[in-house]
């Protein structure tokens, strides 16, 4: 017996991520998109309900929210989800601990997966640099992300996920031992730093590079994201996956059982 198409929710549907996520539907036939919410008009979705961030208590039922949207939004999207038992997916950078909170708090009553970057190749790398900083514990670490011109945060969401793997590995906190950029006579690195370096420049979607460096050798393990399809197409098997768990807060881990 087929299994019911999975209703979705696309949080964020004017911007860049939005875009790519309802264009990726076609590649994944398991999702039936029933509403966006946009905060610009989109007058590409023919009768797929539209809505503004105001109405969002108005959507038609659905069974998973994928947010990619801003901090601001996200509180009364996870609301929404847990009044209607939905799954909740959110590439939302540049959340605060009481954001974090606030997803762990909705985790107990619905399955949540939030991720800084929703790259399969991402979550590869980020438990491959895990890894690496467990095995050379006393090697430099330098984390440095290359982004288009209008991002808004730095260093990224993912920059800083990948710092926190090496942190972790290491078992030290990371904002005890985080150095972003260098300038002045100040600049030599200390011991047990964890640098990060963040360039803003045209359209460049999302490059990522982990260094780890000892006495005459260098490591260097890297990503490149060339669209942002790749992000869209984890984020939609995400959707898939997470509709389909009991309650949690879920990681790409979880997807794919690393």
């Amino acid at each position: 017996m087929t299994e019911p198409r999975i209703r979705l929710l696309i949080h964020g549907a004017s911007g860049r991520m939005g875009r790519s996520l309802i264009a990726g539907l076609a590649e994944h036939s398991q999702l039936h998109l029933v509403a966006a919410v946009a905060s610009a008009p989109r007058s590409d979705l023919g009768a797929l309900s539209v809505l503004q961030p105001s109405q969002l208590v108005h959507a038609p039922a659905f069974d998973v929210a994928v947010d990619f949207s801003a901090p601001s939004g996200l509180r009364a999207l996870g609301d929404v989800c847990v009044a209607r038992g939905a799954a909740l997916v959110s590439g939302t950078t540049g959340l605060d601990e009481a954001a974090q909170a606030a997803l762990t708090s909705w985790s107990s009553r619905i399955p949540v997966m939030w991720a800084a970057n929703f790259s399969l190749g991402i979550a590869l790398l980020t438990r491959l640099v895990r890894q690496a900083a467990a095995a050379l514990p006393d090697w430099d670490c330098e984390v440095v992300e290359v982004h288009h011109q209008r991002k808004k945060d730095a260093p990224s969401g993912t920059a800083l996920k990948l710092g926190e793997s090496v942190a972790a590995a290491r078992g030290v906190d990371l904002s005890a031992v985080a150095r972003h950029g260098r300038e002045g006579v100040s600049a030599p690195r200390q011991f047990g730093e964890i640098g990060f370096h963040a360039l803003r420049g045209g359209d460049v979607v999302g490059d990522h590079r982990v260094n780890f460096f000892a006495a005459s050798e260098h490591i260097e393990l890297a990503h490149h994201a060339a669209s942002r399809d790749v992000f869209a197409h984890g984020a939609l098997k995400a959707a898939r996956w997470l509709a389909r768990q009991r309650p949690g807060r879920y990681s790409l881990d979880d997807l794919l059982d690393l």
